[in-house]
């Protein structure tokens, strides 16, 4: 108790002493007020007051300063002090601002509102373009709380760290300090120096300057959706406005109050108020809403953002020093909210920075950013914990040292290792001191059925060991099979090592029994056939046996290029069904063979039985891929301005049957991107040839995603021809295969009266597929999306059309995302 005591002490003394002048800010009435503004005048140093209404400011040079505080909605205060030691306190009464249409001559012709936007419109781009480069500090926090959590969510008992008795408090809580660098248009660098995250001293902050790079200058901004900025080219067609009062700076500036109301509930954009500088037309401020809806974030409720811009005499330039971004959530029984705040200081502006500054790294983090001490956060954090911040980080810390202590490892992991009835079904034994686990488990799912095995039921048996905090891991599986009607048991499994969390080399033997697809795609679930095959006697699913042993190898070689490579033996063998088992029966239909090339072939297979060598040599390449550099760790960035390049060299040979060898080399390429707020444009092109392949083993050809069933569970459909049958156009030749998707994302349906409440997407997409022995085939479609009630937005529905030299078909096709 008396060691906690000084520890206390410590934290408490060292926040006053490295405070340099500290203070309160409240309004007439004495109430705090957070996130106000305090700059030293003429210059972007500075802080912002935190929920408390208190604020630090580090100056540590005694001298003669003018403080400046502003904050929306308020008159800005000027206090001039001679500071001759430290700390140094001065507490602040902020006044309301008076916001009038006064001086405002109202002209009946036109909105007056409608003119400022027009002005601020015509100097968008010039007030975009005019910080051409910069270097800062930047400073981030972020919060996030629970307010309520289900107890048990699908039978499974909840457990999140930081929740108290009444199922609430704080489960994310960090800070950043960091140097960011910036380049027009689009280039933004940060090093981040210091990086803390309460109840985890080896972790690192996900909080990051390029995530909350909002310029309203931009005619849209991409927040979860590419949202229409109140300032776009074409913001008129988006937005209605309200001029609600003027009021002066402390400069004599005349600041415009706007308010700014969506001219469609649904549509992209934002609501609220922004605050424009008369006769320079740039931003003083913004304070504006927007759902989760509009940014198409189904968890969220609301999201708000606040920037405030600080102007200074020896630059000439508005510049954003602080913003906030709070948000409610809402989903599957969680309700919460959180902010993220950010804070920029100290600029340098217009530098000599050129392209070859930048690079694709775009986050680094310091050796020990994680490591440094409460002193070192009282000296630099701008702004200042709040109480419940506070107890949050000494809480936490208290906590983790319990909990990686190995009395209490050890306590915990007796409890949950003791067997109950409920882990008839599953089953976790866990050493946490030495971090592995191993356990089975009896999917419910693994019941299955196929026209081959009849049904199926499955088990799963895991072992795993984690190192260096999961930055290198171990993992065992097995994975067992058995068919009920062909009384067949089958056995896979695997070891894989993950060597680094840099360029995540990875190794992995696998091998066994198991059944497999002719398609290695696996273009239908056994789920769904399961159904089609019971209800509809439609059993479409073929497969055949494969006893293989298998080695594969991948890492990243270099940013950007990634290298996955396989050796594999296998033995085929052809399977024919062993039930008629159905539920619905029709007179006028069977089951079909198991043989793809025929399916009135019910005792034929569509190959003999074989041994082959396969191996494969994949490349991998995704150009402008950028990414984050953590200690001892890597994370990729894809782009959308560039698409990603698949090159692959695969060949059979060793055959027992000579005619079964092979070579093939193949491409693919594919990109999905925001085409402004006008949705997003998905493409995806395959192509390849293959030799020395006339008479090869029909799993061994290149086949296509087919769908006979009219049911998808895929998010967007650029990889499946959806009105062809599932091996239809399968070749050993050479193919293209193209597929193109566009999802207006409301732009069109959310114009159309009365169906813009339903908050519906235009969804169309055109497809290809092209080889020597199947005739072009073509399809299209048209959908909706976005089909369901308030969060929920669970179907989708398209109607395909099909041609080959001609008309051939169509279908209605229905389409199920439940995550």
């Amino acid at each position: 108790m008396n060691k906690k005591l000084l520890i206390l002490f410590c934290i408490v003394f060292s926040t006053i002493a490295s405070a340099q002048v500290t203070g309160t800010i409240t309004d007439a009435k004495g109430k705090a007020l957070p996130f106000v503004n305090i700059l030293v005048e003429n210059t972007y140093k500075g802080t912002t007051s935190n929920d408390d209404g208190y604020y630090e400011l580090n100056i540590s040079q005694p001298k003669t300063y003018t403080i400046v505080y502003t904050f929306l909605g308020y008159k800005t205060v000027k206090k001039t002090v001679s500071i001759d030691k430290f700390p140094y306190q001065i507490n602040i009464t902020l006044e309301e601002e008076s916001v009038t249409l006064g001086e405002v001559v109202i002209d009946a012709e036109e909105n007056p509102a409608d003119a400022i936007i027009r002005q601020t419109i015509a100097k968008r781009k010039e007030n975009l373009e005019r910080i051409n480069s910069f270097k800062a500090d930047f400073y981030s926090r972020g919060l996030i709380r629970i307010k309520d959590a289900p107890e048990k969510f699908m039978g499974q008992e909840i457990e999140i760290d930081g929740l108290d008795s009444t199922r609430t408090g704080i489960i994310y809580l960090s800070e950043t300090i960091s140097k960011i660098q910036f380049l027009y248009p689009n280039k933004l660098k940060e090093h981040i120096t210091a990086s803390k995250v309460s109840g985890d001293s080896n972790g690192f902050s996900f909080n990051n300057a390029s995530d909350v790079d909002f310029n309203f200058y931009n005619n849209t901004i991409e927040f979860g959706n590419e949202i229409v900025s109140p300032i776009a080219n074409n913001a008129f067609g988006y937005y209605r406005y309200k001029l609600e009062g003027v009021f002066y700076d402390e400069r004599g500036n005349l600041v415009n109050k706007i308010n700014v109301i969506p001219k469609r509930k649904n549509d992209p954009v934002f609501s609220g108020s922004i605050y424009i500088v008369e006769d320079q037309w740039t931003l003083y401020a913004v304070e504006l809403d927007i759902t989760g809806v509009q940014a198409r974030i189904p968890a969220a409720d609301l999201l708000s953002i606040k920037q405030t811009f600080s102007y200074s005499e020896d630059t000439n330039f508005w510049a954003l020093i602080s913003q906030s971004l709070d948000f409610s959530y809402k989903f599957l029984g969680f309700k919460g909210d959180g902010r993220f705040t950010a804070v920029y200081s100290n600029y340098e502006f217009n530098l000599p920075l050129t392209k070859k500054d930048f690079g694709p790294e775009i986050v680094a983090f310091e050796n020990e950013a994680n490591k440094k001490d409460s002193l070192f956060w009282n000296t630099v954090r701008p702004v200042p914990l709040t109480v419940e911040e506070r107890t949050d980080y000494t809480k936490k810390d208290s906590i983790q040292m319990v909990k990686e202590s190995k009395p209490y490892l050890d306590s915990l992991d007796a409890a949950k290792n003791t067997f109950k009835l409920g882990d008839v079904l599953g089953y976790t034994y866990q050493n946490s001191h030495k971090d592995f686990r191993l356990g089975y488990n009896i999917p419910i799912g693994g019941i299955q059925f196929n026209t081959v095995q009849g049904y199926t039921a499955e088990a799963n048996l895991f072992f795993t060991k984690n190192y260096d905090e999961f930055k290198r891991f171990f993992r065992a599986n097995a994975d067992l099979q058995y068919g009920f009607s062909d009384k067949r048991l089958r056995a896979t499994g695997s070891l894989t090592y993950k060597f680094n969390n840099t360029n995540r080399r990875t190794l992995t033997l696998s091998g066994g029994v198991s059944t497999e697809q002719f398609n290695p795609s696996d273009p239908i679930t056994p789920f769904i056939n399961s159904i089609s095959t019971l209800f509809f006697e439609d059993n479409y699913i073929k497969l055949y046996d494969k006893s293989y042993l298998q080695l594969n190898y991948s890492e990243e070689l270099f940013n950007g290029f990634r290298l996955f490579s396989s050796l594999s033996y296998e033995r085929r063998k052809a399977l024919f069904n062993t039930t008629d088992q159905v539920f619905i029966n029709e007179d006028n239909d069977v089951y079909t063979s198991n043989n793809p090339l025929d399916e009135t072939a019910y005792e034929i297979a569509p190959f003999e039985t074989h041994n082959i060598l396969k191996a494969n040599v994949t490349a991998q390449i995704n150009f402008g891929q950028r990414y984050l550099s953590y200690p001892d760790s890597k994370f990729n960035v894809g782009s959308d301005t560039y698409p990603t390049l698949v090159l692959s060299y695969e060949k059979g040979f060793g055959a027992t049957n000579n005619d079964y060898n092979f070579d093939q080399v193949k491409a693919r390429l594919y990109q999905s991107f925001n085409i402004a707020n006008k949705g997003r444009f998905r493409y995806n092109i395959r192509a390849g040839k293959f030799f020395n392949a006339d008479d090869i083993a029909f799993m061994d050809y290149q086949h296509f995603n087919g769908n006979q069933t009219h049911v998808s569970t895929q998010g967007n459909y650029t990889n499946v021809f959806n009105n062809l049958p599932y091996y239809a156009g399968s070749t050993n030749d050479t193919y293209l295969e193209t597929h193109a998707e566009h999802d207006f994302n409301g732009f069109l349906l959310g114009k159309v009266p009365l169906l813009n409440k339903l908050n519906f997407n235009l969804v169309v997409g055109a497809h290809l597929l092209a080889t020597p022995d199947f005739k072009p085939y073509q399809e299209y479609t048209i959908g909706i999306d976005n089909i369901g009630w308030g969060k929920w937005r669970f179907l989708r529905v398209d109607y395909v059309r099909s041609y080959q030299s001609g008309f051939q078909s169509d279908a209605i096709l229905f389409g199920l995302k439940f995550f």
